[in-house]
């Protein structure tokens, strides 16, 4: 079967089965006379209970096959942010570029800059690349030391063979110079 008949199968099945969910839910108060006693609408709770158990692990479990066959594990590319102290360099946006070919741009949030001071990874791009040389850039803008508007970029040559390859994009401070420290590294 083929990938897009097989998602349009997918959804297809999904939407029919989250409208026999709400009608099973509606169905039992509309059927139920005035005289029911709490024993009825107790068994009815229980069976709405159970039902959005099982469509919720259902939801799961296709969102799982989904990512497995758009992005398999042999031509899998995944590239992280982390930040390591921060005190030379104040994270405001990332774009991230493969093989000259804009593929992620995020600009960040207090909130979402203060996550990563702790300890956070973000997973900036999930997709697919064929084997050989691949190029990956990656521009961070922010406020560097004394307040200036910092826009660095850094570069990496990466190998793709058979087999997912993971990409880490750390922004660290180096002490030595009072600057920010920019590098991209492959996990092994």
């Amino acid at each position: 079967m083929q990938p897009t008949r097989f998602f349009a199968f997918v959804r297809t099945a999904h939407r029919a089965l989250l409208l026999a969910a709400c009608t099973l839910l509606i169905t039992p108060f509309t059927a139920q006379s005035s005289d029911a006693g709490a024993d009825g609408l107790k068994t009815v709770d229980q069976d709405v209970q159970v039902l959005k158990k099982q469509l919720i692990e259902l939801n799961r479990d296709l969102f799982k096959l989904e990512e497995e066959l758009l992005y398999p594990a042999s031509t899998q590319v995944a590239v992280f942010l982390s930040v390591d102290v921060g005190t030379f360099f104040a994270l405001d946006s990332v774009t991230l570029k493969v093989d000259d070919k804009e593929v992620a741009n995020y600009l960040y949030t207090e909130r979402e800059v203060q996550a990563l001071h702790r300890g956070g990874v973000q997973k900036l791009y999930l997709g697919n690349l064929k084997a050989g040389s691949h190029e990956i850039v990656a521009f961070f803008t922010g406020k560097g030391p004394h307040d200036r508007d910092y826009r660095r970029g850094t570069t990496l040559q990466v190998d793709k063979t058979v087999g997912a390859k993971y990409v880490e994009l750390r922004i660290s401070d180096r002490e030595a110079s009072l600057q920010p420290e920019f590098v991209v590294r492959q996990w092994e």
